[in-house]
């Protein structure tokens, strides 16, 4: 079966930092995309960013560009989100999703559990 276990959400102030972290069992990791998407309230779904399994490559959403990195620790079966200069319309439930196909298909297949992430003073 295909878990993930997130973590690293939370509150914190405009401009301030959280590293997500999204640890996967059940799958081979380092032959699937990874993804992280959120959802603000009254929002559709949108993704933040992505890893490629097979050779690393990255995509980032253009809101994020400059100010969240993704990366993955092949060891530890994990990826993180790092999340700088945070806004507040960065706030909403951030959730990790696995793509068997690595990309090549794009449809993300398994989906954690979602971990709050709220920018606020």
């Amino acid at each position: 079966q295909v878990q993930f276990v997130e973590s690293g959400g939370g509150l914190v102030q405009p401009g301030g930092s959280l590293r997500l972290s999204c640890a996967a069992s059940g799958i081979t990791w380092g032959h699937y995309a990874i993804g992280w998407f959120r959802q603000a309230p009254g929002k559709e779904r949108e993704e933040v960013s992505s890893i490629s399994g097979s050779d690393g490559r990255t995509y980032y959403a253009d809101f994020v560009k400059g100010r969240f990195t993704i990366n993955r620790d092949s060891a530890k079966n994990t990826v993180y989100l790092q999340m700088n200069s945070l806004k507040s319309e960065d706030t909403g439930v951030y959730y990790c999703a696995a793509d068997p196909s690595d990309g090549q298909a794009d449809e993300w297949m398994y989906w954690g559990q979602g971990t709050q992430v709220t920018v606020s003073s």
